[in-house]
């Protein structure tokens, strides 16, 4: 990995200083535009649009247009003059739970990997932190940009993750939440048995991206001129009403995860089947007026 920012945590009167790097990276395939005909990659113009000539990339400054169209131009030089304080810096400003930062603020992670000479306070107020349980709301500033950001450990590294501002996430708004939607106990209960028969540790090399994996197996044929087939896709049967869409959802899933259920080793009696309908259903019952008092609050 090669660091793509230079900087320092400022931690009260203790400076780390550390470098910076993506944490993630995207593995989409990634295409050119080509012409149909032979194959030629396709290139744009930058072309102003008032003298109809090509710009170079270093003639060409940021501009912010007034309601009346007139055109603010912006150069680097102006941006420097920018008074950011964290532009070097990733100031601490408190510490706080971590189930406390809704995960739609954060945008991007980074990792910071601290300098020679902060290795000793790197180690101590990752352990402190770690040991503390929480983590760290910071303010940086990257590519010019100001943001908010939490400071975490994982694997003996901080993640640095950036976050949105409050304006910047949206509120939710849909007709949905104005209605009074009427939910039945058995439908309520065999939700919940559901969510139980998928319970389970996260892992996730257990996933992959069945997409990509399809699109370069199409890519390869094409390379080795062999025809590309497409699986036939199994037809499902609707099912007559939620409930019972929520019961074949169960057993489905139960049969994925190879689940053997001692009271139900038939699988057809009633009398197994009885149990697994009771259990739920006590659990629905406890769950009742919050779930209701929830429907009333949105409506």
């Amino acid at each position: 990995m090669r660091s793509i920012w230079k900087g320092a945590i400022s931690f009260g009167l203790v400076t780390i200083p550390v470098k910076l790097y993506s944490a993630t990276e995207q593995r989409d395939v990634s295409f050119h535009q080509v012409h149909r005909e032979d194959g030629g990659r396709i290139k744009y113009k930058r072309v102003c649009t008032v003298d109809g000539e090509e710009v170079p990339y270093s003639d060409i400054a940021k501009g912010y247009e007034l309601p009346s169209g007139e055109m603010v131009i912006l150069t680097d030089e102006d941006f420097a003059d920018l008074p950011l304080s964290s532009s070097r810096r990733i100031d601490v400003l408190q510490f706080v739970e971590q189930d406390e930062v809704d995960p739609i603020y954060f945008a991007k992670s980074y990792y910071l990997e601290p300098d020679a000479q902060g290795a000793k306070p790197y180690v101590l107020l990752r352990d402190a932190l770690e040991n503390s349980g929480q983590v760290a709301v910071v303010k940086v500033a990257l590519r010019q940009r100001e943001s908010l950001a939490t400071l975490r450990v994982r694997n003996g590294v901080f993640v640095l993750e950036t976050m949105l501002w409050p304006d910047e996430v949206r509120a939710p708004d849909f007709p949905f939440l104005d209605e009074d939607i009427e939910i039945r106990k058995q439908e309520l209960s065999m939700a919940t048995s559901l969510i139980e028969s998928m319970e389970g540790e996260f892992d996730p090399s257990e996933y992959k991206d069945a997409y990509r994996e399809a699109l370069q197996a199409v890519i390869d044929a094409k390379v080795e001129g062999r025809e590309v087939t497409r699986p036939e896709e199994a037809e499902e049967e609707p099912a007559a009403d939620l409930l019972s869409a929520l019961r074949a959802s169960v057993e489905a899933a139960k049969k994925s995860r190879g689940e053997k259920d001692g009271k139900a080793a038939s699988g057809k009696g009633a009398a197994a089947k009885e149990p697994a309908a009771r259990k739920p259903a006590a659990k629905s019952g406890a769950k009742k007026e919050p779930a209701k008092s929830r429907s009333r609050k949105s409506a």
